[in-house]
C-alpha cells in the first residue's frame, strides 16, 4: 500500500475512534454485511473495507482504544497479510468463515461494565444471539442501536438505483405466480400468516426479477413480505419500470418504498404469526417485530426451492455451459501461443481478465462475471482470493503455472471454473501437486451417496488423495451455485467448517462446486473446479443413489499431468470426460479455437 493511503486508513481509524469515545463505546464491531446479510456489497456498506483497507468478502473487524483486527478465514491470509501491512490493524486467524472466534476474543478482552456495539442492521440475528449470551455472561453490554459509520463516513456511497428487471420464458421456467404459491403452501405448513424475506437472491428467485446493484450478482435491494392473498416488495423509488410493476400488480404483488419494511413489521396485526429465517434476517429486523406477533423460526422456503434446479432449468443450464466453454475455447487458442512468443511484450495478470470477459460477452445471452476473476501465476495462484491490480501484478513469464478462477452469468445458468495452465517448464513438484488435485477431483466426482447425504460429508472424498501425500487445503471443497443467480447458494456446501445439518442434505437438481486445491505460499497455487449436477442415479434396497453430472465444458490441461500417479480408473474419466467436452463443444468453434479444443482434448 501507498504511503498516502496508509496515512489515509490511519486517519479513519483515529476518526472512529474519536467518535467511539463521544459515543461511550469501548468495542466498535464491523462485520463484512449488509441489511440484506450479502456476500458481495453495495459500495454503501463496504465499510470494514474503507477502514481496513482488506478487500475479501468474509471478515469482521473490531475496534478499541488500544487494538484494531480483522478476523478472516483460511482463504484470505496471504491477502490480508498484504492489504493490512503498514497498520496497526492485526490479522486474526480463524478457522473457517463461520468461526466466532471474534466474539471469543470480545469477550476474553473486555471487562464487565464495558460496552460492544454494532450496528443491528447489518448484524445476522443469528450472530446477534451468540454476542449477546457472550457478553452478558461477561457483564458486558451490547448495543445494537450505533452506526458510527454515518458519522466518520463522510463520502459514503449512496445506495445504488440501477433498474429492475423481470427473467423471463424460456429462462425462467415457473412463472412468479406458481412460486408464490408454492411458498405460502410451506407457510401453511408452519401455519404462519407472513414470511418476511430479506436475502436478496432469494426475492429475485420468488419474484422473477433481476437487477445489478450488486457486483456480479444479478441482485437488487429489497424486502418482501409474503402474505397469504397479495405480498409487498420493498424497494427503491423509480427502481422498478411502470410495465414491470403493472405484471407484478396482476399477481398481487404491490410496491412500497425501500425504507418502509421495518415499519411493516412493526405494524403487523397482534396475534399473526410470521415465518422467519433466523441464518437470513438481521437482528434489526427482528427486532422490528410488532409485540404481539407469533414468530415461527425456519429456514426461507425459497432457499430449497431454488437450490433444487428442475430439468427445464438444467436443459438452460447446460446450453449456458456450452456457450461458456465455447468462450474459453477461444480464450485459451488466443492465450497460449502469446505465452509461447518470446518476442511479445510480457503479458501480466490484469490482461487475463480482459481477454477473458472479451470472450465471455461475445456468447449469446453472457450478463456479466459472476466474480472478479482470479488470475494468478506461480506466487499469486497461492493467494486463494487473489485479485490482481495495475499497479502490483505479477508478469507472466518464466516457468511456471498460472491459475485461472472465472465465470459468468448468462440468462440461462451461472458457471464458475478454474483451471490452471503451464508457461514453460513447470517444475516436478508442481506437476506431482497438480495431478494430486485432479485425483481429488476425479475422486468426488465420481462418487455416488445416498439421497440426503449432509453435504459437508463429502469433502474427505474429495481430499484423499491429497490427505495421502500430506497435504490439505483451507477453504472448502465445494459451494452451490445459482441459476443466473448468486455464485455461491446455500444450503448446501461442501465444506468442513459448516455443520452437517439437515438443511445441507444433497437432493436432486441441486448444482454444486468441486474445486480442490494445493497452496504452497510464495511459490504456486494449484485448483481445478468443475461444477456439477445432482442426478439420480440408482435405487436399491437401501434407499435413492445420487451422482454427480458434471457441467463445466473446457479441457482439463493435459501437460502438467504426472501420469504415473494416475490410476486407469482415473485416467478412464479423464478421457471420458475430454470426449464429452469435444462433442459438445466442436459446434461451436471454429478456426484457432477448435484446433486448441481438438489439441486439449486428445486421449492422454
Amino acid at each position: 500500500m501507498s504511503t498516502e493511503f496508509e496515512r489515509a486508513r490511519a486517519a479513519r481509524l483515529a476518526s472512529l475512534r474519536s467518535a467511539m469515545a463521544r459515543a461511550g463505546i469501548d468495542a466498535y464491531v464491523l462485520p463484512s454485511s449488509d441489511p440484506h446479510l450479502s456476500e458481495y456489497l453495495p459500495g454503501h456498506w463496504k465499510g470494514r473495507e474503507w477502514l481496513s483497507g482488506f478487500t475479501g468478502s468474509v471478515g469482521t473487524f473490531i475496534a478499541t482504544a488500544g487494538f484494531a483486527g480483522v478476523w478472516t478465514d483460511g482463504r484470505y491470509f496471504t491477502q490480508a497479510e498484504t492489504e493490512l501491512a503498514g497498520s496497526e490493524i492485526a490479522l486474526m486467524k480463524i478457522p473457517g468463515a463461520a468461526s466466532q472466534m471474534h466474539i471469543d476474543w470480545l469477550a476474553a478482552n473486555l471487562s464487565p461494565g464495558q460496552s460492544v456495539a454494532v450496528d443491528a442492521r447489518v448484524l445476522g440475528l443469528a450472530g446477534a444471539r451468540m454476542l449477546q449470551d457472550a457478553l452478558a455472561a461477561r457483564r458486558i453490554t451490547l448495543r445494537l442501536d450505533v452506526d458510527l459509520l454515518d458519522e466518520v463516513w463522510q463520502e459514503r456511497p449512496a445506495l445504488p438505483g440501477d433498474a429492475v428487471y423481470e427473467h423471463v420464458a424460456p429462462y425462467a421456467t415457473v412463472s412468479r405466480h406458481d412460486k408464490l404459491a408454492a411458498t405460502r403452501a410451506a407457510m401453511e405448513h408452519v401455519g404462519a400468516g407472513f414470511h418476511f424475506i430479506s436475502t436478496l437472491d432469494d426475492i429475485a428467485y420468488l419474484f422473477n426479477l433481476r437487477g445489478a446493484d450488486v457486483s456480479f450478482n444479478p441482485v437488487f435491494l429489497a424486502h418482501a413480505l409474503i402474505g397469504r392473498a397479495d405480498a409487498t416488495l420493498f424497494v427503491g423509488e423509480g427502481k422498478v419500470p411502470p410495465e414491470v410493476r403493472e405484471r407484478l400488480e396482476a399477481d398481487g404483488v404491490h410496491l412500497a418504498p425501500y425504507a418502509n419494511a421495518a415499519t411493516a413489521l412493526s405494524a403487523l396485526p397482534d396475534g399473526a404469526t410470521l415465518l422467519l429465517d433466523p441464518r437470513r434476517v438481521t437482528a434489526g429486523m427482528r427486532a422490528a417485530v410488532a409485540q404481539g406477533v407469533n414468530v415461527v423460526e425456519a429456514i426461507n422456503p425459497t432457499t430449497f426451492a431454488k437450490s433444487r434446479k428442475g430439468e427445464a432449468e438444467a436443459v438452460n443450464v447446460r446450453a449456458a455451459m456450452e456457450q461458456d466453454g465455447a468462450a474459453l475455447c477461444e480464450f485459451f487458442a488466443m492465450l497460449e501461443p502469446l505465452l509461447q512468443d518470446a518476442a511479445r511484450a510480457p503479458l501480466d495478470e490484469v490482461a487475463i481478465d480482459t481477454y477473458i470477459t472479451a470472450a465471455r460477452a461475445r456468447r449469446p445471452h453472457f450478463v456479466s462475471p459472476s466474480f472478479s476473476t482470479i488470475a494468478g501465476f506461480n506466487a499469486n495462484g497461492a493467494i486463494m482470493h487473489y485479485r490482481a491490480a495495475q499497479e502490483s501484478c505479477a508478469v507472466i513469464e518464466g516457468d511456471g503455472l498460472l491459475l485461472i478462477d472465472s465465470g459468468g452469468q448468462y440468462l440461462g445458468g451461472t458457471t464458475d471454473i478454474t483451471r490452471v495452465i503451464p508457461v514453460g517448464a513447470p517444475s516436478s513438484a508442481q506437476k506431482r501437486d497438480y495431478t494430486l488435485v485432479l485425483k481429488g477431483l476425479i475422486n468426488l466426482s465420481s462418487t455416488r451417496f445416498p439421497r440426503g447425504t449432509r453435504a459437508p460429508m463429502l469433502d474427505a472424498i474429495a481430499r484423499a488423495p491429497i490427505w495421502a501425500a500430506g497435504i490439505d487445503y483451507g477453504h472448502g471443497t465445494g459451494h452451490g451455485v445459482g441459476y443466473f443467480l448468486n455464485v455461491h447458494e446455500g444450503p448446501q456446501t461442501i465444506s468442513p467448517s459448516v455443520p452437517p445439518d439437515p438443511h445441507t442434505a444433497m437432493e436432486p437438481g441441486m448444482i454444486t462446486s468441486i474445486e480442490p486445491g494445493i497452496y504452497r505460499p510464495g511459490r504456486w497455487g494449484i485448483r481445478i473446479e468443475n461444477l456439477v449436477l445432482n442426478q439420480l442415479v440408482d435405487t436399491t434396497e437401501f434407499g435413492e443413489y445420487l451422482g454427480f453430472e458434471t457441467l463445466t465444458l473446457c479441457p482439463i490441461d493435459t501437460r502438467p499431468i504426472e501420469r504415473a500417479l494416475l490410476r486407469e480408473d482415473e485416467l478412464a474419466w479423464l478421457n471420458a470426460y475430454h470426449a464429452m467436452v469435444r462433442a459438445r463443444l466442436e459446434p461451436l468453434v471454429s478456426g484457432a479455437a477448435r484446433d486448441w479444443l481438438l489439441q486439449r482434448t486428445e486421449v492422454f
